[in-house]
């Protein structure tokens, strides 16, 4: 199962996500859960470097298969809020379509 975790300011913007595991919906390779929201983290953060001048951290650690992210800004712009609102959007939706025993959101309040 992959564990989603998207940390939200008073706003509700998301300013933080830890995405840990594999989704397990299928065999290595196979498991179109786990590309579809591979596809969404990667195309998150590469937007938000390639297209906003949001400063963040992220790493990557492949063994776990954990990556985090994290808007470091105290009033990141409006473009950054707006690729993570819609990477939270996706992730609702893949967690909707393929249950929870695949992918698991968690929401937490920073």
């Amino acid at each position: 199962m992959t564990d989603i975790t998207f940390f939200r300011d008073k706003e509700e913007n998301v300013k933080q996500f830890v995405f840990e595991g594999h989704s397990g919906f299928a065999a290595a390779g196979h498991d179109i859960v786990c590309a579809s929201i591979s596809a969404l983290v990667f195309n998150t953060i590469n937007s938000i470097e390639g297209l906003t001048e949001a400063g963040f951290k992220s790493s990557v650690d492949e063994k776990k298969a954990r990556i985090e992210f994290l808007l470091t800004q105290d009033e990141p712009d409006a473009d950054a809020l707006l690729l993570m609102k819609a990477l939270e959007l996706g992730c609702v939706n893949i967690s909707k379509e393929y249950g929870t025993k695949y992918v698991k959101l968690h929401f937490k309040e920073v």
